[in-house]
């Protein structure tokens, strides 16, 4: 069964929009593991629109008492900042079990696209090592057919992590058939060179149980968009439970 890691950015943007400490990112996340969530993602960014380095601080605490996994996305290359000490820095604190690495920009609402990796695989190489001397397993964020997977393998990466946005367009207009076979081809030929697969990016409980019957032995889903507003009409609680059984139904 692929594990659920919940992401709870979409927490950290209502309570920074009104400012102070409420809804409190820690009781969210608590939330969810008390419902039986297997981890819980971040992903803190430099301008510190949502998820915040405190905030990583108290859920790298939370994560390693309740001895459940913590996964923190990021742009390696982004530069520290006041506020953000980097990608690399807020691992070293945190000794997250996972850090994904994406290619996102200040300027993106939101991750939109994966790794060039024949054109980034050895820029990726020292910081993969870096974070793996952390004790962290690195995924590298990847698009659906994308070319150079052999790169990501080569440069030491663990797992990558679809990105199946794309997916999720076209499973809302109606025919996400192309699109499920460009996943599952890429999960096929990233589990040959050795690679582990996760997913993420707009999964939700209409399109959850599709991907997985389609994509073979996906390890884990991060999901956060969708969920926390799921969320919002029948609770965290009730939610979380309802992506559980989906996943265990497949």
């Amino acid at each position: 069964m692929a594990l659920l890691s919940v992401n709870v950015n979409k927490i950290a943007v209502l309570r920074n929009s009104r400012g102070g400490d409420e809804p409190s990112v820690l009781r969210a996340a608590t939330a969810c593991l008390d419902a039986g969530a297997h981890g819980i993602t971040v992903h803190p960014r430099p301008d510190q629109r949502h998820v915040r380095a405190s905030d990583v601080d108290a859920l790298a605490e939370l994560t390693a008492r309740r001895g459940v996994e913590f996964n923190i996305e990021g742009n390696p290359f982004a530069p520290p900042r006041e506020g953000y000490p980097g990608f690399i820095e807020l691992c070293r604190r945190a000794r997250p079990a996972q850090a994904t690495l994406v290619p996102d920009g200040d300027g993106q609402i939101t991750s939109d696209h994966g790794f060039d990796f024949v054109r980034d695989g050895e820029r990726l190489r020292p910081l993969v090592a870096e974070l793996k001397s952390l004790g962290c397993r690195v995924s590298l964020f990847a698009d659906a057919g994308c070319a150079g997977l052999e790169q990501a393998a080569a440069c030491g990466a663990d797992r990558i992590e679809i990105y199946t946005g794309p997916f999720a367009d076209a499973h809302a207009r109606g025919d996400a058939r192309d699109a499920l076979a460009l996943c599952a081809d890429t999960a096929r030929r990233a589990q040959a060179l050795g690679l582990g697969v996760n997913a993420g990016h707009d999964l939700s409980q209409h399109n959850l149980g599709d991907f997985l019957r389609a994509v073979p032995d996906v390890l884990e889903v991060s999901i956060g968009h969708a969920l926390i507003g799921e969320a919002l009409y029948a609770g965290l609680d009730a939610t979380v439970r309802a992506y559980l059984a989906i996943l265990a139904a497949r």
